[in-house]
């Protein structure tokens, strides 16, 4: 719709005062990107924003639905907001993302919370204006949870960080593993042009981003859906190429696409990271199977093998699923096998909670949560151990890390990432932060390096 128009209509709902919105996203990086694309297109309507929810005259919530307590948690936010729009009865509200992508949801919104006004499905961002327009002229709900191909490529974007910016090249997903939800909220997959990709990240690097994090569901399965235009080695080694002092990461990776080509061009491409997040999931190849992860433990250990043929210290990170349905003690201990096998520098690690709309969520389950918590405190303990061991490595060693915040453990630190992706704790100054710096590494714990910044000569 025309934007003056709009802006013109929110200016006289609101006295010709910029209205002030809250925008809060839940859940993982691809919904963060997709916030900061809501902001962008309220910036451009003319609203202004704040962090406090009873400031606001526009309130979005955007949603993750990767569990189930994820919903119940927007939904008692949702509940305590109803106090919000009596004291203000011009307060728009909207819920947007994963959760309301699910028709149910929305119909359930619709229902039981007359307090929304809207709701806006993941791929409907480019709908938010009409969306506004549809309350402003007094419309009690509207909705519009269809499926795009257009990525939002239009919208504008409020990024959170000037220096770290998070670029989606990638939509839905194809593997449909048996406990997770994103198919059916996200869509199948759909890969963003090679051609927009790169201007975009071409322009953050102009525009001074020191860090550009590739996000997708399953993102080295990029390009699939192009017809052999461009893999995801290739656009890689086309970012790569881009002039500018920048570091290009990627997750979230699967397994049963992390090819020997995606394994050289990272250790060929002097501005991709030298750290590979690769999600196992379970040691057991009964669990693998029915989580339908199409790999056995035997497979992924042969890309481990071969990343560590290249560099027996490359930095890998992993997921992992503790207390699956009809896990038994063997298929714990196959999990606790793998990850002594590779020595993770770190894991993301969760006990199996039940999704509705899944097929594990109707899997029978003996495992009583006593024995699920058990486990992960032992899987735990191990990592723990394993990880104190694995940072030794590092001490002595000079490495070029991004400062990216204070400290809150030590005054007067800062940390930042290194190249590996390793925490890094280190004496600087609050102007250093957004900036590359050579940390010599003296000492090494259970969550980090330490070190000091390497004097210039």
């Amino acid at each position: 719709m025309d934007n003056s128009l709009l802006i013109e209509k929110i200016r006289n709902k609101f006295d010709g005062v910029s209205p002030k919105a809250y925008v809060r996203s839940f859940g993982c990086q691809l919904n963060t990107s997709d916030g900061e694309k809501i902001k962008g297109l309220l910036g451009e309507m003319g609203c202004s924003f704040t962090n406090d929810e009873k400031e606001a005259d526009i309130i979005i919530l955007n949603t993750c639905a990767v569990r189930e307590n994820a919903e119940d948690r927007v939904f008692g936010i949702v509940g305590s907001m109803k106090k919000l729009k009596e004291l203000k009865p011009s307060l728009i509200m909207g819920i947007s993302g994963c959760m309301t992508a699910q028709s149910h949801i929305a119909e359930k919104i619709k229902k039981s919370y007359p307090q929304i006004d809207f709701v806006m499905g993941t791929s409907a961002i480019n709908s938010l204006p009409q969306l506004l327009s549809d309350c402003l002229d007094g419309k009690s709900f509207s909705a519009d949870i269809s499926e795009y191909d257009d990525f939002s490529e239009t919208a504008p974007q409020i990024r959170e960080s000037t220096f770290k910016a998070s670029v989606p090249i990638m939509f839905g997903c194809d593997n449909f593993c048996t406990y997770c939800i994103v198919p059916y909220v996200r869509g199948r997959e759909r890969s963003r042009k090679p051609d927009d990709i790169i201007s975009e990240v071409r322009q953050l690097v102009n525009d001074g981003y020191k860090e550009i994090m590739l996000l997708g569901q399953n993102v080295n399965s990029y390009g699939n859906d192009l017809g052999g235009e461009m893999s995801f080695p290739q656009l890689l080694r086309k970012l790569n190429e881009i002039d500018g002092d920048f570091i290009i990461r990627f997750m979230s990776s699967h397994p049963k696409d992390a090819s020997k080509e995606l394994i050289d061009t990272i250790f060929e491409c002097e501005k991709v990271a030298k750290h590979l997040h690769l999600p196992v999931q379970s040691g057991s190849n009964d669990v693998l199977d029915r989580m339908n992860r199409r790999y056995t433990a035997e497979k992924y250990l042969e890309t481990v093998d071969y990343i560590r043929s290249k560099d027996s210290g490359f930095s890998l990170t992993t997921d992992l699923i503790v207390g699956f349905p009809n896990e038994s003690d063997e298929d714990f201990e196959a999990t606790l096998d793998i990850i002594k096998r590779v020595k993770y520098d770190n894991i993301y690690s969760f006990i199996y909670s039940k999704r509705s709309g899944t097929v594990a969520a109707e899997m029978e389950d003996f495992t009583d949560e006593k024995t699920k918590g058990q486990r992960m405190r032992r899987l735990l303990e191990i990592q723990r151990e394993i990880t104190t061991e694995s940072y030794r490595r590092f001490v002595g060693r000079t490495m070029r890390v991004l400062a990216d915040g204070v400290s809150s453990k030590r005054e007067g630190y800062l940390t930042g990432k290194s190249n590996e992706f390793i925490i890094v704790e280190f004496e600087g100054d609050s102007s250093l932060i957004g900036q590359f710096v050579d940390v010599e590494i003296t000492d090494s714990m259970n969550w980090a390096i330490r070190g000091k910044i390497k004097a210039k000569k």
